[in-house]
């Protein structure tokens, strides 16, 4: 293979454009036969509701290169599922598991060049996205979509990498409504999170607390990821209508379980956050990220969780052991990985 010419260590999570894609379209009723293009463009046209009504979903997946040189695929399956939840949720058709899990495979495969190499800090990412298409004008669900499937290396998803950050909670803003679309991974939530996640930043946090949409009251989510607290051996995270379930989130909680560790899934007052001994964001693109304080910029309280503002020992487990999966470094006792 002609390895490109790439500083894997400093292209941070922004767009780098690889050989292919791989795309596949649904109309009278059912989805076509894969195809593979190589122009990272799409043409549609104007009156598609993917741009005047919001009619689109996606997912985030990694491929790793494993010290063994074997390319895994990290919970495959379980983004096939939740992309056909998001689906469901803004009435578009299903992408089937088996159709989602060839697409992703023959992306990976397609664009293996692209896979940095083991110890390079860098992975495959993996976008899969449904877009609805066609001439529409009305307020309704198209008749047909377009579903892709895109990869680009990516390095750190913050510069600071693995390090304890700062976060603000902004009670003037939601990320969802309570009934809304919180729990479903689709564009339109995370464009009503982009102005406070841009104030956020300017007031030198590395993201933002929300609140539950409707008291207030609540640990919803952090940034575009998941929160964590830890407290003792229990590990607890939020459990709200409006959250999006995590895929890292859920494989964190199982390897609590393997530790012998206590897991709460449930509403987190926001009292709560000054018991815990560590706290995290966690998703796909972060993985896990400490936080080491959280100031409530409202109130003006302060939440000290981590004194000496490094990352905890459980955290710190859980990150490692999570990437030890992933790269192939211990056993996959829960089948995470598709290898290719």
């Amino acid at each position: 293979m002609n390895t490109p010419d790439i500083d894997w260590e400093s292209i941070g999570f922004n767009y780098v454009a690889t050989d292919f894609n791989v795309r596949c379209t649904y109309k009278n009723g059912s989805w076509g036969k894969l195809r593979i293009c190589d122009s990272p463009n799409i043409n549609i046209s104007i009156a598609s509701s993917c741009l005047h009504y919001g009619q689109e979903a996606f997912e985030g997946i990694k491929a790793f290169r494993g010290h063994d040189g074997q390319i895994r695929i990290f919970r495959l399956e379980e983004n096939a599922q939740r992309l056909q939840a998001s689906c469901d949720g803004l009435v578009m058709p299903q992408v089937p598991t088996e159709l989602f899990t060839e697409a992703v495979i023959q992306a990976v495969k397609l664009n293996e060049r692209f896979i940095p190499p083991y110890e390079s800090g860098a992975t495959l990412y993996i976008r899969p996205l449904i877009i609805g298409v066609g001439h529409l004008l009305g307020v309704r669900p198209a008749a047909e979509y377009e579903f892709i499937v895109f990869t680009s290396p990516i390095s750190s998803y913050f510069k600071t990498g693995f390090s304890a950050t700062k976060a603000g909670i902004l009670r003037g803003y939601d990320r969802s409504a309570p009934l809304g679309t919180g729990c479903y991974k689709v564009g339109g939530n995370y464009a009503s999170g982009m102005r406070a996640g841009v104030r956020i930043h300017e007031l030198g946090y590395s993201s933002i607390i929300y609140l539950d949409p409707k008291e207030k009251k609540y640990i919803d989510e952090c940034g575009a990821a998941n929160f964590f607290g830890i407290r003792g051996d229990t590990y607890i995270t939020p459990k709200s209508r409006s959250i999006l379930p995590s895929i890292t989130n859920n494989s964190l909680m199982q390897l609590c379980r393997d530790f012998g560790w206590a897991v709460e899934q449930r509403p987190v007052p926001v009292d709560e956050l000054s018991t815990f001994d560590e706290a995290a964001s966690c998703g796909t693109a972060a993985v896990v990220c400490p936080i080491s304080q959280i100031d409530d910029i409202d109130t003006g309280h302060s939440y000290i969780i981590a004194k000496d503002g490094r990352p905890g020992p459980k955290c710190t487990k859980l990150y490692n052991h999570l990437r030890d999966i992933q790269y192939g470094r211990t056993d996959d006792t829960h089948g995470w990985n598709t290898l290719i």
